[in-house]
């Protein structure tokens, strides 16, 4: 709960801080709710629409009313996917003015002690720190390969978790050994004829959980005719840390990043993570303010492609790609078609390998309910979303769900286990399935 003390000092940061003319450039037309999914599984509640949370956030500017906890509640229920950016008539960049209103509250409010030591763990002592988060993954390969995950599954300890997160637990992907973890390559040369010289973001997740996945997208890279640097001093991209109201570690991170591929004259910084590669995209914006770094961060950003963009480009769709006889579909990552503006490259690689029948689903741009960590903050809301989204999916009949971020990987595979669909249908990576296609 917050103070009325706090309340004013939220209330005195935000006159100060938030894009009045931002604010202002919202005309209430309403173009943005069909395209909100906790708008439509709120019961069309206008204070879980975009158009309802700038009209909240105008009215804490100009005193109207209290940043209280149902002002809070609604910044927080936002998934933050931006699907309302594309419709919205006027350019209104929600995306900004909800990241800098959640920075605002989080800043001026006094959090219990559990969760400020939380969110010291996670924030500043574990995500910015990729040898942490590689022991953290090791640990975790340990409790998988050692047996103790069976006898965990089977004591019925999981019960005493809520449900989305013990389904969670069986849907990790089997994470590498320390070992293999700490042998990371820094510099690949392309096989074949060189088309580009690329360096490759690995980001945190994606280089200790996901990591199978970053080599499958490295191996696709050199068989593109790609060389490929990899910056050894990069970080965690900051998005976390933006998403939730750390943007001055996101600031620090970006910097270190833009930095460390500065440093490389390549043509492209590919990513393989939607939420990712729209935070890198927007470093221009988070360092806007600051004269030394403001016209780098623009640099490094006009660089930054996804996997499927660069892999297009090469035309590695032409390649002979191949799976066994199947239906695949593809669910949107919403950063990587709202922020990036990727969404025809996936569908025409996927489209091109033989064996496969491609099916759209009904409402593949909108969110699955992952969003970062908000299945799990905002479980109930997720899994709402997530169920919606599981009856599209079922409508098409497909085997393979595929996706282009390690959190609607997850999501998916969450609610595949939820519908009892694990012996006749898989989500995996976009790279992962092309791997396969091209028969490595």
């Amino acid at each position: 709960m917050t103070t009325m003390n706090e309340q004013q000092k939220i209330k005195g940061e935000f006159q100060s801080r938030m894009d009045q003319n931002e604010l202002l450039n919202c005309m209430r037309c309403g173009f943005c709710l069909p395209t909100c999914p906790t708008y439509i599984e709120s019961g069309y509640q206008e204070s879980h629409s975009p158009r309802g949370r700038i009209a909240l956030m105008k009215a804490v500017v100009d005193g109207l009313i209290e940043p209280d906890e149902d002002f809070e509640k609604s910044l927080n229920m936002c998934l933050g996917c931006r699907a309302c950016e594309p419709v919205c008539p006027s350019g209104v960049n929600y995306g900004h003015l909800l990241e800098e209103a959640r920075d605002i509250v989080h800043q001026n409010k006094k959090h219990s002690l559990p969760v400020k030591a939380v969110r010291k763990t996670v924030f500043k002592g574990l995500f910015p720190h990729q040898n942490r988060m590689r022991t953290l993954t090791g640990l975790l390969g340990v409790y998988q390969r050692s047996g103790m995950q069976k006898v965990v599954q089977k004591s019925g300890l999981l019960k005493f978790l809520p449900d989305s997160l013990a389904t969670m637990e069986r849907v990790l992907p089997e994470v590498p050994t320390l070992k293999e973890l700490k042998n990371r390559p820094y510099h690949l040369e392309p096989i074949g004829v060189q088309k580009k010289k690329v360096s490759f973001f690995t980001g945190c997740l994606m280089d200790t959980m996901f990591m199978k996945t970053n080599d499958a997208t490295l191996k696709l890279l050199q068989l593109a005719g790609c060389e490929i640097v990899i910056p050894k001093s990069q970080a965690c991209c900051g998005a976390l840390h933006g998403h939730s109201g750390e943007k001055n570690k996101a600031k620090e991170l970006a910097k270190q990043n833009i930095s460390a591929f500065e440093e490389i004259e390549a043509d492209y910084i590919i990513t393989n993570a939607g939420g990712c590669g729209a935070f890198l995209n927007d470093y221009g914006h988070l360092l806007k303010d600051e004269p030394n770094w403001a016209e780098r961060a623009k640099t490094f950003s006009k660089k930054l492609k996804d996997i499927s963009s660069v892999l297009v480009e090469v035309e590695f769709h032409k390649q002979e790609l191949s799976l066994p006889s199947q239906v695949i579909t593809y669910q949107d990552s919403c950063h990587l078609r709202n922020v990036m503006k990727t969404a025809s490259e996936p569908r025409k690689l996927l489209q091109a390998i033989n064996g496969a029948t491609y099916m759209e689903m009904k409402n593949a741009d909108s969110c699955c309910g992952s969003a970062g960590i908000y299945n799990i903050v905002e479980s109930e809301m997720s899994m709402k979303i997530l169920d919606s989204k599981m009856k599209n999916v079922k409508e098409t009949q497909a085997k393979t769900i595929v996706t282009a971020n390690p959190g609607c990987l997850l999501q998916m595979k969450l609610g595949i286990e939820r519908e009892g669909l694990s012996d006749k249908m898989r989500a995996v990576h976009l790279v992962d399935l092309l791997l396969e296609a091209v028969g490595e």
